[in-house]
């Protein structure tokens, strides 16, 4: 028999390592948190191959940074860093996490990414994000199928033309808080070595994030990208009908 889970989540938030989701969306999340609604961030990989930090420590990183968004729930899962290539066994696992969780609404990296890991995850969440809502599909979980209501795109390292935005003016301290708690990737350290983001990655993207709010005549924005157009019905002029 079927069962449905009672862990529903507003908002579903996939990447590929920690600290991704915060770096292309932890404005909306610590908003929308704000706003009552149950988020959660599920990362893909340990990030085991990370140049600097250890595993122990990124995780606890992630922690922090959860509780600093005040996210309901942060998901682990063990897929190889590096090595998320495009498998049925790994869509299932991601399939497992939608359908026990059954988000409204599921984010996932941008394709066009330079590390690889980035695209890959994209990929993988768009399967599942379809074969979760397959009644057939088996995921071995005995759970019912579900498809949520939309699959949108954050960037992580680009800087794409969005689809849309989201205000975070008043979320951009927590975002960058957020950033802040994973020390080991975005600090230069004694026994570290010099990456991209410790060469003062964090300012890249609060710059990134003001130019997309002086597109809309914000203080800050995060930029999303979506796989198939909005549908505006009474909201056109702004909640009025």
């Amino acid at each position: 028999m079927k069962v449905m889970s009672d862990m529903q989540l507003d908002i579903l938030a996939f990447g590929a390592h920690p600290d991704d989701v915060e770096i292309g969306m932890g404005g909306t999340i610590a908003k929308y948190a704000q706003k009552g609604a149950k988020i959660g961030i599920c990362d893909l990989t340990k990030a085991e191959l990370s140049s600097n930090g250890t595993v122990e420590k990124r995780q606890m990183e992630a922690e922090k940074a959860g509780h600093i968004l005040n996210i309901a729930t942060r998901i682990q899962l063990t897929l190889p860093d590096r090595g998320l290539c495009l498998k049925e066994e790994y869509v299932r696992e991601i399939v497992q996490i939608i359908r026990k969780y059954r988000p409204k609404i599921i984010f996932a990296p941008y394709f066009e990414d330079r590390h690889p890991d980035h695209g890959h995850c994209a990929k993988l969440v768009e399967e599942a994000f379809f074969s979760s809502g397959i009644k057939k599909y088996n995921n071995n979980e005995n759970l019912l199928a579900y498809r949520a209501d939309a699959l949108y795109f954050y960037m992580i390292n680009g800087f794409h033309k969005p689809d849309f935005v989201v205000d975070i003016s008043e979320t951009m301290d927590k975002k960058i808080a957020s950033l802040e708690a994973y020390s080991s990737q975005f600090e230069k350290t004694e026994d570290g070595v010099m990456t991209p983001l410790t060469d003062g990655y964090v300012e890249t993207v609060k710059s990134r994030e003001r130019m997309f709010g002086k597109e809309v005549n914000r203080m800050y924005a995060e930029g999303f990208k979506v796989n198939k157009p909005f549908i505006i019905e009474n909201d056109l002029l702004g909640g009025h009908s």
